[in-house]
């Protein structure tokens, strides 16, 4: 029994010694260089659901910014001639230069001024409600970056975890011939999942944050026109 040991201990020895040369042999050195795409396949099945995330993760991305980019976008003049409109007694035609702006910044003072007349309490109000629909509509699906950014890794983790089940059972059921090219093989396909899982969490959690930061920049954007609306309202006539 301890002899038999000892000669598959020697024969895994030889094949791994083997192996080696022939990854320094650079007549075989193309045959084992892996590209990204081989990597990807080696990932199995648990890759697909990964990559979506990934797709996923990048769009969310690019289409909250895009918004966010041009929700930050304020005219150096818009509240000067809300001003000046109010102060003429033109609120229509404030209205109307609301409605011809897009920002939430422009709705939230649309809003202020179609109260206007009403107690002051009132128009703060109903221009808080506004500014936290504005917001809703900001952050609209940015929750999934975060979500992505947690799940992708567990997937991973997932993928590999299988993938080194598999490749135990295949090596128990190897009999005799202790083969450690094929636990080795088997081992950083599986890793193979852990390695896409980080990439996508790291990914969303960038993502998230890059948003979530250019979010914050047009909340503190309505805030600060908000005051200076109330400012008016609140002006001497």
């Amino acid at each position: 029994m301890l002899l038999n040991i000892l000669l598959q201990i020697v024969q895994a020895t030889d094949s791994a010694t083997n192996v080696a040369q022939q990854a320094n042999d650079p007549a075989t050195q193309e045959y084992l260089t892996l590209s990204l795409w081989d990597l990807t396949l080696k990932g199995g099945v648990i890759m697909i659901p990964i990559a979506l995330l990934f797709v996923i993760a990048i769009y969310i991305f690019i289409e909250r910014y895009i918004i966010a980019n041009k929700a930050a976008k304020t005219d150096s003049g818009f509240m000067t001639n809300i001003k000046n409109y109010i102060k003429d007694g033109k609120i229509d035609s404030a209205i109307n230069l609301c409605r011809s702006n897009t920002t939430p910044m422009a709705r939230l003072i649309e809003k202020g001024i179609s109260r206007i007349g009403r107690p002051l309490n009132d128009i703060t109000t109903s221009i808080e409600n506004e500014g936290k629909l504005q917001v809703a509509k900001l952050e609209k699906g940015v929750t999934f970056l975060s979500a992505i950014a947690g799940i992708g890794p567990m997937i991973g983790f997932l993928g590999t975890v299988t993938g080194m089940i598999n490749a135990f059972y295949k090596l128990s059921t190897s009999g005799n011939n202790l083969d450690i090219a094929l636990l080795s093989g088997g081992i950083y396909e599986a890793m193979v999942t852990t390695v896409a899982g980080l990439i996508v969490g790291i990914t969303a959690a960038l993502a998230y944050n890059l948003v979530v930061s250019r979010i914050e920049r047009v909340v503190y954007k309505l805030e600060a026109h908000a005051t200076e609306f109330l400012d008016i309202l609140n002006e001497p006539a």
